[in-house]
């Protein structure tokens, strides 16, 4: 079992990574990185995502092209692997919700999914950043993803350039939480 301070270590370690070696990763660890965001939990077990998984080179050198638009992640060319997160179609139960309560569960759904392969590569030594920032028409076209379907994400992964945590600056939790007891 996962001990407390195992879990809170996991999520310190793991930041947005903007500095790779040159090093390729594992298929078996994006396998890993995948099968756990096949885990996440999601709205009536809707499962709304695809994930392509892109390590070619030259694949990988393009799909870096799209995502560096008016001078934006230039970075992105370091990326050993990204893995691009597909919104798909939500069950009729979790679309029929969505709709009745005005809340996009599709959404969510994703950015959960996506946070657990972000924690996965964390937890096996490797980096990642999540990137909203692309041409979604570029980035289409290159992977083959049908015109009907939306990117919603794509994840960098690699091996951090330095092995080092950056302290994490956030709002502390007296601004965020409100306890009513």
């Amino acid at each position: 079992m996962l001990e407390k301070e195992s879990f809170f270590e996991l999520i310190n370690r793991r930041e947005s990574c903007r500095k790779y070696q040159d090093r390729p990763v594992e298929r078996e660890k994006l396998e890993a990185m995948v099968e756990a965001a096949r885990l996440a939990p999601s709205a009536c077990n809707s499962q709304p995502w695809s994930f392509f998984v892109v390590t070619r080179p030259e694949l990988r050198a393009q799909a870096a092209k799209t995502m560096q638009d008016l001078g934006m992640n230039r970075w992105t060319d370091q990326s050993a692997a990204f893995i691009v997160v597909v919104e798909e179609k939500a069950t009729l139960s979790a679309t029929v919700g969505s709709k009745m309560k005005s809340q996009d569960y599709a959404q969510m759904d994703i950015g959960i999914a996506t946070e657990h392969l972000c924690l996965a590569a964390t937890a096996m030594g490797l980096s990642t950043c999540i990137i909203g920032w692309f041409d979604e028409k570029k980035l289409r076209a290159l992977l083959g993803v049908p015109e009907t379907k939306r990117i919603r994400l794509a994840v960098s992964v690699g091996y951090a350039l330095e092995d080092r945590v950056r302290e994490k600056k956030r709002k502390p939790a007296s601004e965020i939480a409100t306890f009513l007891e």
